[in-house]
């Protein structure tokens, strides 16, 4: 989970895939450290004051326990940024190559195979460093070199070569998850051998890798009936209010809790919904219709959009193992032309006037639901009849390594044909922020998946 603090959105969640611990191997035990675990309850930090673990002070500046700390914390930072296995093996190599060694190499098996059998081949991944290594590598017997480390019964094979002038060192280091092998990595270096510290490192960072291979083999292999879980459970916005024009649009991405709907209640207004769960998979699935029908039982109490989050952020917050989720709630009443809004940990809405032109709203922040914060306020909003109201999840804005203020601006930035139809107005919006259409201008800058809702009011005569 990763929390942004920003203008618009005073508390955001963004998804990040799980991944499973990446021990150290007994014979470098102590020397490196243990893949951060989120119940450890251990607080580190390296700065250039050196390693601190609960606020004592455990090594100095330039030790070699900051220095591991510190590397550690790279490869976390550097390794796993997508479910794309050819990605991370590119990002695996590239990191090795920058701290470790002059060339590495990344060979994978197919996806989902989990085992190597007979006659089957590793496929190259990815490649970084020196071309004369590699190169060198290609010329000799690399198979044979990359499945030591499978074949040997060892975790890591080392070997060094002594050349007409300074040798060549290969660490190779297989790519496992309890019990699937998902490749190996070879680290080559011209010089000298891999010391305990530096063989540990390569290690620790292999394990990384390999945790996010197989969470990615996961989501493939669930994604089918993930998916078919949220088309029948997100299917169509409901009923809205008869004098409210409403259109709704997805777009595939990871399988998870994003949704949107509408729901219309007894007093003749309509309760339009966005929300997002933590984290994809059958679980953020589950967890986003339990969200979805315990505030729309919530909703027929006829409260207030905040009075409703305020409930469904205690209910839930009781729940042990229940994701955090943001939402946004707009209650539209067409007898006044108004909107009252609140929203927790969710992007604010857009509004695209008669000309064509978008802002967002200001809306008071909250935080998650899920949290126990239950700190949620509400907002007024009058709508003209040519307004219309545009409500989406991160998917649609959220770009990797961007911050969310700018992502919204660049929302906001379009403009819009006057005079279209809610459908209309929404596809052309779709077609014209980069990712928001599939295939489109910056598709692939995300890995969420896209819902949105739009409405306009109807003119009463």
């Amino acid at each position: 989970m990763k929390l942004v603090r920003g203008r618009t959105a005073a508390l955001r969640i963004t998804p990040s895939p799980r991944w499973e611990s990446a021990p150290v191997p007994p014979a470098t035990a102590g020397r490196y450290p243990p893949t951060p675990s989120r119940g450890a309850g251990m607080r580190t930090a390296w700065w250039q004051k050196g390693v601190v673990v609960d606020g004592d002070l455990v090594s100095g500046p330039g030790s070699a326990a900051a220095n591991r700390f510190v590397r550690a914390d790279r490869a976390l930072s550097a390794i796993g940024t997508t479910l794309d296995d050819r990605r991370t093996a590119a990002e695996l190599a590239a990191f090795l190559v920058e701290e470790l060694c002059d060339s590495a190499t990344v060979d994978l098996y197919g996806p989902q195979e989990g085992h190597r059998e007979p006659g089957e081949s590793l496929r190259p991944a990815a490649a970084a460093g020196r071309h004369d290594l590699l190169g060198s590598l290609e010329r000799g017997p690399r198979e044979e070199v990359a499945v030591r480390a499978l074949d040997a019964g060892h975790p890591i094979t080392a070997s060094f070569t002594p050349g007409r002038s300074t040798g060549l060192a290969t660490l190779s280091v297989p790519l496992l998850t309890r019990d699937r092998v998902h490749g190996v990595v070879l680290a080559l270096r011209a010089g000298r051998p891999f010391d305990d510290d530096e063989t540990a490192a390569v290690h620790y960072a292999a394990r990384l890798a390999a945790a996010h291979l197989r969470h990615a083999d996961d989501q493939r292999e669930a994604g089918p009936r993930v998916w078919d879980l949220q088309k029948v459970l997100s299917a169509g916005p409901g009923r809205s209010h008869p004098d409210v024009d409403l259109a709704t649009r997805w777009s595939p991405g990871p399988v998870g809790g994003h949704w949107c709907e509408a729901v219309r209640l007894h007093s003749g207004r309509t309760l339009l919904v966005a929300g997002d769960v933590m984290g994809h998979g059958l679980d953020a699935a589950v967890d986003m219709n339990a969200y979805r029908s315990l505030l729309r039982y919530i909703a027929s109490t006829d409260l207030a959009p905040h009075g409703i989050l305020r409930r469904l952020d205690a209910a839930m917050s009781t729940e042990s193992g229940r994701r955090p989720a943001t939402c946004l709630l707009v209650l539209l009443d067409p007898v006044h032309g108004t909107a009252l809004l609140a929203g927790a940990g969710h992007p604010p809405p857009v509004v695209v006037h008669a000309d064509g032109t978008a802002a967002p709203v200001e809306l008071p922040v909250g935080p998650p639901l899920g949290t126990g914060g239950s700190a949620y306020r509400a907002a007024g909003l009058p709508l003209a009849p040519d307004d219309t109201l545009v409500m989406f999840t991160y998917g649609l804005i959220e770009r990797r390594g961007e911050d969310i203020d700018t992502s919204l601006a660049r929302l906001t930035a379009l403009r819009v044909r006057p005079g279209q139809g809610v459908g209309e107005l929404l596809d052309e919006l779709l077609d014209e922020v980069p990712g928001g259409t599939p295939g489109g201008p910056g598709a692939g800058h995300t890995d969420d998946g896209t819902a949105v809702v739009a409405a306009r009011l109807r003119p009463r005569p």
